[in-house]
C-alpha cells in the first residue's frame, strides 16, 4: 500500500485532509517508514476545492488516478448532508468494483452511503451522527460504538480523532506496528487506542483526579510487566480499589475492560518483538505475557486473523531494513 487516493470536492473537513496528508504525505523515509504516494485527486485539477476557514485545496491528478491507487481515502464532511459530485461518486463505485481498499474518516461515511456501497454492511460515524446517518440511509446496519470498522474492503470511522486511529491502522495493517508507531510517535499520538467511542460519550474520565491519576500509574506498572502475571484483582489492589469499582472506572477512561485492554498491549508487544527481533517463539510468547507460544498463536489467529509466523514473514524492519506486505489484502 503504497498509492493512496485523497478524493476532494467542496465540503469536506479541511482537518480530516490535514490528518490525511500528515499520515501519508510527509516524507519520513530517515526512520525506516516506506516512501508513500500521496495524490490529491478531484473532478478536475483546475478548479481548488475550498474548505472552511478560507483554505482551499489544489487537487493534483483528476479522478481516473483511482485506479492506480492501492487505497482510496475519503474525508469527512462540514455539512454532513452535502451530496457529493455524480463523478465522485461513480469514481468510488468503479474503485470497489476493483477492489481497491476504500477509508472513509468521520462523516465521509454519507459520501460512501451516497454512492450506495454501505447498502447491506455494518459502518460507523460519529456517535451524534447516528441517529441522522440511520435516517439517511437505513440500509446500513450502523455499529454505534466503534473507533472504525470494516466490512468488505470498506473502512468507516467515528469522529474526528478516530479517522488518525483508522488511518495507523490500515498503515499498521499494510506495513507493520513498527512503522504505524514511528509515524504516531511524530504525530504525538498513540500508536492505537483501545476500547470504543462510548467513551468520548459521557464521562470521558473517572470522577476525580485521584481515580485518573490511580487507573494512569496501574497502566503504566502493567505495561512495565507485561511479561508477569496480571490479574484484575491485582491490578485493582495497586489502585486501592475494589475488583468490581476498578473495573468500572476503567472501562469509563479507556472505553474498554482491563483484561481487554492487557490482552490489546501483549498483542502490541509481540507485534513489536516479532518485527524488531530474530527471538524464537517461545520467547516473543514469554516477554510479550501470553506465557506459551500456543496462547499466543491463538490471540493471534483470534484478533489478528493470522499467526505470529506469518506476522513475522509478512512484516521485517529491523531485521531486513525495510517492510514488506505478505498476504495482507491492503499491502501493495
Amino acid at each position: 500500500m503504497h498509492r493512496v487516493a485523497l478524493v476532494a470536492f467542496p465540503g469536506i473537513r479541511a482537518f480530516d485532509t490535514s490528518v490525511v496528508t500528515e499520515v501519508w504525505g510527509t516524507d519520513r523515509t530517515d526512520r525506516g517508514v516506506p516512501a508513500f504516494v500521496l495524490r490529491r485527486v478531484a473532478a478536475d485539477t483546475a478548479t481548488p476545492v475550498p474548505l472552511r476557514g478560507g483554505l482551499t485545496l489544489h487537487p493534483d491528478r483528476t479522478l481516473a488516478w483511482l485506479t492506480r491507487a492501492d487505497l482510496v481515502l475519503v474525508p469527512g464532511l462540514d455539512d454532513h448532508l452535502t451530496p457529493a459530485p455524480a463523478p465522485v461518486l461513480e469514481a468510488l463505485r468503479r474503485a470497489h468494483a476493483r477492489g481497491t481498499p476504500i477509508a472513509a474518516l468521520c462523516g465521509g461515511a454519507f459520501t460512501l452511503a451516497q454512492a450506495g456501497l454501505l447498502d447491506g454492511r455494518r459502518a460507523i460515524t460519529h456517535w451524534n451522527l447516528v441517529d441522522l446517518f440511520r435516517a439517511r440511509h437505513p440500509h446500513v446496519t450502523v455499529v454505534p460504538d466503534a473507533l472504525f470498522i470494516e466490512d468488505d474492503g470498506i473502512w468507516t470511522s467515528a469522529g474526528t480523532a478516530a479517522g488518525i486511529d483508522l488511518c495507523l491502522h490500515l498503515v499498521r495493517l499494510a506495513h507493520g506496528a513498527e512503522t504505524a508507531a514511528t509515524i504516531a510517535r511524530s504525530m504525538v499520538t498513540a500508536p492505537f487506542r483501545t476500547g470504543t467511542q462510548a467513551q468520548f460519550i459521557e464521562h470521558p474520565t473517572p470522577r476525580t483526579d485521584r481515580d485518573a491519576d490511580a487507573l494512569a500509574a496501574v497502566r503504566e506498572h502493567a505495561l512495565r510487566h507485561l511479561h508477569q502475571p496480571l490479574t484484575v484483582a491485582g491490578l485493582a489492589a495497586r489502585a486501592g480499589m475494589s475488583p468490581r469499582t476498578f473495573a468500572r472506572h476503567f472501562t469509563a477512561a479507556t472505553g474498554t475492560t482491563p483484561l481487554r485492554w492487557l490482552l490489546d498491549q501483549r498483542l502490541a508487544a509481540a507485534q513489536r518483538l516479532l518485527e524488531r527481533t530474530d527471538l524464537p517463539m517461545p520467547e516473543v510468547a514469554r516477554r510479550a505475557g501470553f506465557g506459551s507460544e500456543v496462547t499466543m498463536r491463538q490471540h493471534f489467529a483470534s484478533r489478528l486473523a493470522t499467526s505470529p509466523r506469518a506476522y513475522r514473514a509478512a512484516f521485517t524492519t529491523g531485521l531486513t531494513g525495510s517492510a514488506t506486505g505478505g498476504s495482507n489484502p491492503i499491502a501493495r
